[in-house]
């Protein structure tokens, strides 16, 4: 046995190697959030149509806003994390019991928030936020034992996320919290960690492939101001619109926020990658992410629905760059070719469409729930449905090459 594979087994604390579903983080987390995405929207559209409830103590939509922020973003979150900080680092993936009593507590805080009608509100809510802490901790503490500390700041959002799910149980259980406060606070942090996530991801990606093919293009241009300018007012924007929704002041900073990060977007080359939607999905997730940042500012003025703003953000950016990350990294750590193949391609015609219509229902006029919102929720089912389809056995059963 060398002395790497001997540090590993001690920092995992297993004796025996793992299953190869347990070996890194983007496996479970990424299954886990594909079928979780799924299994949310189909529960929420069966209370819409029967008018039944979860014996939750959210109401259905504050479960339905609830599980798709913190048990499925919050499942892909951990993946792409537990899975980038050994690259960080470059100390061993955590894995194995370890990686396993991680997955364990995500999957007892969703039974926990749909049955939490049944126990006392301290237990439900602790019971949900022990994963998230949990996270938080062994993140951090990979970070510290590898002086990695430039990447300690990517722990903020998540942080922002905890203290985000324990307002909404607060709210839920009479604590005094303003109203919707929890939700809005998630969502913001969310959509900071795509921004920096994708800041990074994106231009490097695009400046690699560019280089490969020698296309004739000036590389992706990296402003020294322009990236921390565009993520300081987005995150003063965000977090001035979760205090304060209705604020103008704070809808102007979120528009600020959006023109600069598209002046950001436009810099990166995203239309020369083209040909390749295995790139080009990122540029069209990062562009959802402007978009919705733009109409949340202009829904504080009245000019359009917040709904429409929300949705931009949620089906659209976070919807598209999930499924644009999980791709790719199960693409790449599985020894596949860095190209999109027709399943693929499929897989990010169908969350686009299923965006276009969620927020194009957001501005229909009917009191109900639109034919278009059911016919988004149905695209929204298929892509995840084709992803579990067309990558389990690349989550769980193919191994590393290289």
């Amino acid at each position: 046995m060398s002395v790497a594979q001997l540090a590993s087994r001690i920092h995992t604390g297993s004796k025996s190697e793992p299953p190869l579903w347990l070996t890194q983080g983007f496996r479970p987390f990424f299954f886990a959030a594909a079928i979780w995405s799924i299994g949310t929207l189909v529960i929420w559209i069966a209370m819409l149509a029967t008018g039944r409830a979860l014996p939750s103590i959210f109401d259905p939509l504050s479960w339905h806003v609830h599980e798709m922020l913190f048990g499925f973003c919050m499942a892909a979150a951990a993946g792409f994390l537990l899975t980038a900080v050994p690259n960080w680092t470059k100390r061993p993936a955590v894995s194995g019991r370890v990686l396993a009593s991680l997955v364990g507590l995500w999957l007892i805080g969703r039974l926990a928030c749909a049955f939490s009608a049944f126990m006392p509100a301290w237990l439900g809510s602790g019971l949900d936020l022990v994963f998230p802490v949990a996270l938080i901790a062994i993140l951090a503490r990979e970070i510290i034992a590898s002086r990695n500390w430039r990447n300690l700041v990517m722990l903020a959002p998540l942080a922002v996320l905890a203290a985000a799910d324990l307002l909404m149980h607060l709210e839920a259980t009479g604590g005094h919290v303003p109203a919707g406060l929890g939700w809005r606070l998630g969502l913001g942090a969310m959509v900071v960690l795509m921004a920096v996530v994708g800041g990074r991801l994106i231009p490097t990606f695009t400046g690699n492939w560019l280089a490969k093919r020698d296309i004739a293009l000036p590389m992706p241009v990296q402003h020294a101001w322009l990236t921390p300018a565009s993520i300081a007012a987005l995150s003063v924007g965000l977090l001035g619109w979760a205090a304060l929704p209705d604020s103008q002041a704070f809808g102007a900073v979120l528009m600020i926020g959006g023109i600069l990060n598209i002046s950001k977007l436009a810099r990166w080359r995203g239309l020369a990658t083209g040909s390749e939607p295995l790139l080009f999905i990122l540029h069209v997730a990062y562009l959802w992410m402007v978009v919705g940042v733009l109409l949340l500012g202009l829904a504080t003025f009245d000019i359009v629905p917040q709904s429409a703003a929300i949705h931009a953000l949620t089906a659209g950016a976070m919807g598209t760059m999930i499924l644009a990350v999980m791709t790719r990294v199960a693409r790449g750590h599985s020894g596949q070719s860095l190209t999109a193949d027709t399943i693929t391609r499929w897989i990010y015609g169908l969350v686009t469409l299923a965006a276009v219509f969620r927020v194009i229902a957001a501005f229909a006029a009917a009191p109900g729930p639109s034919l278009l919102l059911y016919a988004a929720a149905i695209l929204w089912i298929a892509a995840y449905a084709v992803f579990i389809f067309a990558y389990s056995p690349t989550l769980l059963s193919k191994r590393n090459v290289g």
